[in-house]
């Protein structure tokens, strides 16, 4: 879009319409780039009627802006996701709008009758007949159609360029796209592609050659007439649930007050109310008090359903929030900035994120729905852009590659391999680079990397409005039921001025949530402080603990040793880019350790470093550092975050850099430490956590490791029931437990239910572990069951009449075993069940069979594919006498070995990561029968072993044992994929960026 305006500026025209296909979602975009570039912006869409007829509807003023949204909004939800369906008469009330019709003039009979119905509703003065020349050989044929509808409807005609791409070059790319939005080949299409590329944007003077003049005029005319401006829009937020005698701000004053009264029963302390004044008066000034309303109203719908929620990120820093319940961040443990969450000068709007139960979201987004009405409540969309995986996908399909090949193509692809192919990874996927087809096929997908590519939901972004929303924006029904989102993005919502609140899904709150009711209890119920979970924590056993679980975290623990909750807020935020780039991990641990002595350059460093020993761990802390050493007031500060964010642009920090460095020196700061805090803040560019954000995970660290510590049946139940989510697949989270001294009960046809229960220090696992079970299948299992019936197979289908299918499913899982029946034996019972017949005959008695037991490695297989895990041994139990032989010693054998030498270890790959902070390393996790170690790949030796660490599912290892405390490692030389030593045995591993 963006190229369109510039081009359009460099030819000189007067004006650019943007006519997307029932469609507004690039006018935002398109009009910031228009008022960059001083060109003016006709905004308008592009409709084929439900008869087959074309025509453009072109913006004239604020009242067909709102028509022309409402409109395509009506035409989407008639139809399913991607399409839309328009009649003639859905234009009738439609006011402010110049519609073009673009018959084609080649083949147009006469006027449809239609036409005339339209043109006494509209008037002719907002009807114009458009003509289209692309050099296509007939140009006096489609003049001669154009002047005889304009002779018989008396309606006049304008020139029209219907332009696809900027510049004729583009062709290439523009039959591309054609062919993925048809979902067929090149070589399939004819005449659907273009004929030419003469639908680019040609100059004046090829434009006043070739149409003429009459229509030109008349094309400006049109243009003049079109006044809208995106500017002109005027956005105005719901009020909020508020008594009539109170108006909202003082509505919010007084939850406000009320809040901090609950939160603070023993006194407010003077420093939180003066800040509460400060905040109350910067919302009413701004006029956003029904946005805190329409925050508080909806935390406390989810609290009165028991949905666990908690506010987080810049939201955090308010004492605001606090009071009225949207935050658990106790204002008093930290220091706050205001001013990095709302301020005046800044100009922009609160962006507040809710995290809810990832499973019971939805029913937090259906009470917004309800509350604010369908059109004035919206998700917020996303706009999804090729990456080179989606984009070698996409063009070998269009190119006619088969879908063998397209698969072929994709898994030769690393999430880390950068935005553009190579022609070695489609060498390693074994194309010849140098074959024509495939050298197309990199051109067109390198071309495609980074253009839009779909209209996706935001993750949980909603837009709320007190005027309709669907006069703002078109609003379209979503891909699962029951939601709608607005075509914009959330960028293009910022542009505008339009607030939004984010509802997000987490998946450690249903986690708690279902621990705790198991329990009995609730979060307040948790005892703060307990030195067991400290001491858990230290030893680096975090496996399903949030935000501390991953590889570098639980490296971390046991160097960082937490032994309070500030400790837990440092952990979540020192594993992060920010810190990492910035070079102040090392520093900080050895300070802690009494390695390295704390030093401060001035007092007012000292006044905001002295809790992290000196080394900035929080972005706030910059920002801090920048007010009490530098001279920066609040807004200037922020203005600096907002610099830091811009880091990777720009590679620096534009007048925020120098002005820093002058007001340290004017305090006495040297040129030493103002050089520091850049590259510090050049980390922080990265990516750097907020102390508030930092806390506010921090609580949920310290919640799931109480439960962890103490209830360590209960919390892998949990985990288990709220799968997907977390770093660990469910085998692992099963390893887990068991090695925390929980018994892990098999599924049982008579003691589980949908749920994995836990009792004491056991647990059962449930039938929602079995792969492909309908849920609506086991909850029948059950009730007969509590009601008596007889369990057996035969009865389960014969008068249960449950699908055979999923009886044989739950055979295969051993459901029956702790009956006395072998799985061969359930799946005997079950394939022996006869069809009801209508002969009177009497059953013939079945023969006895001795059959044999299911061999160990057997079930262990089954149970992977069926359970995703196995109670019984490791698959590489099976496989350790061939390992031996093969010089791989078990894993556990590592942790009594020393540092150096060389090691072979094997194991299945449950992890591959690669952090950007790593510059190249990957880091792989293994585990076979006896314990799970960390491999280090250094990027010297990542090329060599790629299609090993991509694709292989049994790796062995060659390497160097690294131990730093209880932490070790594998410092990988060699790595051979023995995969296929695990025959048809399912693995999977979560690979993470």
């Amino acid at each position: 879009m963006e190229a369109l305006v510039e081009r359009a500026a460099q030819l000189g025209y007067a004006g650019l319409a943007i006519t997307e296909e029932c469609s507004l979602i690039s006018a935002p975009r398109a009009h910031v780039a228009a008022r960059e570039a001083g060109l003016k912006l006709i905004l308008g869409s592009r409709f084929r009627l439900a008869d087959g007829q074309e025509l453009v509807l072109l913006v004239q003023d604020a009242r067909g802006y709102a028509a022309l949204a409402q409109l395509i909004g009506l035409a989407r939800g008639r139809a399913g996701k991607g399409d839309y369906r328009l009649e003639w008469a859905d234009l009738f009330p439609c006011p402010g709008l110049l519609a073009i019709l673009l018959p084609d003039w080649g083949r147009a009979g006469e006027p449809p009758a239609i036409l005339a119905e339209l043109s006494r509703h509209w008037g002719r003065e907002r009807l114009r007949l458009g003509l289209v020349l692309h050099y296509r050989g007939d140009h006096s044929q489609r003049l001669a159609g154009l002047r005889r509808w304009m002779e018989g409807t008396g309606i006049r005609g304008l020139a029209c360029g219907a332009v696809t791409m900027a510049r004729r070059h583009e062709r290439f790319l523009l039959d591309v796209l054609t062919a993925i939005r048809l979902g067929r080949p090149l070589s399939e299409l004819g005449w659907a592609l273009a004929a030419n590329g003469e639908a680019h944007l040609r100059s004046r003077a090829q434009l006043d050659t070739l149409y003429p003049q009459n229509l030109l005029a008349e094309t400006l005319a049109v243009a003049a007439s079109c006044t809208f401006s995106l500017d002109s829009l005027r956005y105005r937020y719901p009020p909020g649930t508020c008594p009539l005698e109170r108006s909202p701000e003082e509505h919010l004053r007084f939850l406000a007050k009320a809040g901090l009264g609950l939160r603070y029963p023993d006194g407010i302390p003077g420093k939180v109310a003066r800040q509460l004044e400060e905040e109350l008066r910067i919302v009413h000034e701004l006029g956003y008090g029904p946005y805190f309303l329409t925050v508080h109203e909806i935390v406390q719908f989810a609290k009165s359903r028991g949905i666990l929620c908690q506010g987080r990120g810049s939201a955090a820093n308010s004492v605001l929030c606090y009071a009225l319940g949207i935050t658990e961040v106790d204002p008093t443990r930290g220091n706050l900035l205001f001013s990095r969450f709302l301020s005046r000068e800044r100009g922009e709007p609160p962006d507040i994120d809710v995290d809810f139960e990832h499973e019971r979201r939805e029913e937090v987004i259906q009470f917004v729905f309800a509350r604010y009405g369908r059109r004035h409540a919206a998700l917020t969309a996303s706009v999804r852009h090729y990456r080179p995986r989606s984009a070698l996908r996409d063009a070998a399909r269009a190119l006619g590659f088969s879908t063998a090949e397209q698969d072929a193509l994709g898994r030769g692809l690393a999430w880390w391999d950068g935005r553009r192919l190579r022609p070695e990874r489609l060498r390693e996927a074994g194309f010849d680079p140098e074959s024509p087809a495939v050298q197309r096929l990199l051109v067109v997908a390198n071309a495609l990397v980074g253009l839009p590519r779909h209209l996706s939901q935001h993750v949980g972004g909603m837009v709320l409005s007190a005027e309709p929303l669907d006069a703002l924006v078109p609003i379209e029904p979503a891909r699962m039921a029951g939601r709608t989102v607005i075509q914009w993005d959330k960028n293009d919502l910022d542009l505008l001025g339009i607030l939004k609140v984010d509802l997000l899904a987490l998946g450690m709150l249903s986690v708690l949530r279902r621990a705790l009711d198991d329990l009995g209890c609730t979060l307040a119920d948790i005892p703060p402080e307990d030195p067991a979970v400290y001491a858990m924590l230290q030893r680096g056993e975090s496996l399903g603990v949030f935000q501390v679980e991953s590889r570098a975290q639980m490296s971390m623990l046991p160097r960082l040793k937490p032994r309070c909750f500030y400790d837990l807020v440092i952990e979540v935020a020192i594993i992060r880019p920010g810190p990492i780039q910035g070079g102040m991990v090392h520093p900080y641990l050895r300070r802690r350790e009494g390695l390295e002595p704390v030093h401060y350059p001035g007092p007012e460093v000292r006044k905001v470093l002295e809790r992290t020993l000196g080394v900035p761990i929080f972005q706030e802390q910059v920002m801090q550092i920048a007010m009490e050493a530098a001279g920066f007031d609040g807004d200037a500060a922020d203005g600096l975050r907002r610099a830091m964010a811009a880091w990777r642009r720009h590679g620096n920090l534009g007048p925020y850099q120098e002005r820093l460095r002058e007001g340290l020196r004017a305090r006495g700061y040297d040129d030493t430490f103002a050089q520091q805090l850049c590259q510090q803040i050049q980390g922080f560019a990265e990516y750097g956590f907020p102390e508030s954000h930092a806390a506010s995970f921090a609580l949920l660290v310290y919640a799931s490791a109480w439960l962890k510590c103490h209830h360590p049946a209960v919390f892998s139940a949990a985990l288990l029931n709220s799968q997907p989510m977390g770093f660990y697949a469910p085998a692992q989270i099963v390893r887990e437990a068991r090695e925390r001294g929980v018994t892990v009960l098999p599924l049982s046809i008579r003691h589980s239910v949908w749920d994995s229960r836990a009792h004491g220090r056991t647990l059962r696992l449930g039938f929602h572990q079995l792969r492909g079970l309908p849920r609506e299948v086991a909850q029948r299992i059950v009730a007969w069951r509590e009601q008596g019936g007889a369990l057996d197979p035969v009865a389960l289908v014969q008068e249960l009449g449950c699908p055979r299918a999923e009886v044989e499913r739950l055979a295969r899982a051993g459901a029956w075993e702790e009956e006395g029946l072998d799985r061969r034996q359930s799946l005997w019972q079950v394939a022996a069940v006869r069809a009801a017949t209508p002969l009177p005959l009497a059953p013939a008695a079945e023969p006895k069979m001795a059959m044999a037991a299911t061999p160990a490695a057997t079930r262990c297989r089954i149970d992977y594919a069926q359970l995703g895990l196995s109670l019984g041994p490791h698959p590489l139990h099976f496989l350790r006498p061939h390992l031996q032989a093969e010089g791989c010693r078990p894993i556990a054998e590592l942790g009594r070995a020393f540092a150096g030498g060389a090691r072979r270890i094997a194991g299945l790959v449950t992890h591959r990561q690669r952090p950007a902070t790593a510059h190249g390393t990957v880091f792989l996790t293994l585990e076979d029968e006896s314990d799970r170690i960390n491999v280090i790949v250094w990027p010297s030796q990542v090329e060599p072993w790629r299609r090993a660490i991509l694709q292989g599912r049994l790796l062995v290892v060659s390497g160097t044992l690294e131990r730093e405390g209880r932490v070790r490692h594998l410092i990988a030389h060699r790595l051979e994929d023995y995969s296929h030593w695990l025959g048809k045995l399912a693995t999977s591993s979560r690979d993470f960026c």
